[in-house]
């Protein structure tokens, strides 16, 4: 069984999927990769990767919020860098949200993200 997670507290999906999806049984939840754009507008928010990284965790977090997880059950991430140069930077911000609990990650340099952001990240978490 699986139960959809969707909040207005971060960007719907711009596509055929979903923000988010828990599998029931072992409380396995998936979060759809987030991009920085805003809740309210769909816009793209922030100039630079510092920027647009502290929106995309925030979406992320409010997407952990509304399945009723948090940064602490998160047990792996991907990050996705339009440049590998911007690595310490985003590095810098996710620090800030995982900063005790340190969870599995890979980072990737990708040629091209939805809307030509800099930053995309998603998750898995148990809880």
């Amino acid at each position: 069984m699986l139960k959809i997670v969707s909040t207005d507290n971060a960007p719907a999906a711009v596509g055929p999927y979903s923000q988010a999806v828990v599998g029931q049984g072992a409380r396995m939840l998936f979060v759809s990769g987030q991009i920085p754009l805003d809740p309210k507008t769909m816009k793209i928010e922030g100039e630079d990767v510092r920027a647009q990284t502290k929106v995309v965790l925030s979406n992320l977090c409010a997407v952990l919020s509304a399945a009723g997880a948090s940064v602490s059950s998160v047990v792996k991430t991907t990050v996705y860098l339009k440049d590998m140069g911007h690595f310490s930077i985003v590095n810098e911000e996710y620090a800030q949200i995982f900063n005790e609990h340190k969870p599995a990650r890979a980072c990737v340099e990708v040629a091209r993200l939805p809307r030509d952001v800099l930053v995309e990240i998603d998750a898995i978490a148990m809880f």
